[in-house]
């Protein structure tokens, strides 16, 4: 799947990596992703939440990107290179329980280390 670059406005973003981390009070599925342009070479951090409550019939999900500092964006890659089971939300090892930790509502901060320049929605293309 591909999605707008907000660089060249082109159908050549794409996820490249992703870290499935654990439900919070809001969201059934929250993933911290790695996006990059095969046209232009940009690359931000993106998070792709979703939330099944509320009617049967009910669904709702944000996609959000975000463009970082390089040294965040290498701190993120890196760790989810590190992670023996990226896929896994269920998984313990220290990258999971470092970036699924929540705040004291039970709600995702995982980027809350994270300074964003800014932030846009990913568009599929």
């Amino acid at each position: 799947m591909s999605f707008l670059c907000p660089t060249c406005s082109q159908p050549h973003l794409k996820i490249t990596a992703v870290l499935e981390l654990p439900s919070d009070s809001r969201s059934d599925e929250i993933a911290l992703q790695i996006v990059k342009c095969a046209r232009c070479g940009f690359a931000g951090i993106a998070v792709y939440e979703e939330s099944r409550r509320g009617a049967l019939d009910s669904q709702s999900f944000d996609h959000t990107a975000y463009e970082v500092a390089s040294a965040a964006l290498a701190r993120v890659s890196e760790d989810i290179a590190r992670c023996p089971d990226p896929r896994n939300p269920h998984c313990t090892c220290d990258v999971h329980r470092f970036w699924g930790r929540k705040n004291e509502w039970g709600r995702w901060n995982g980027l809350d280390s994270l300074m964003s320049a800014s932030s846009f929605p990913l568009l599929r293309a």
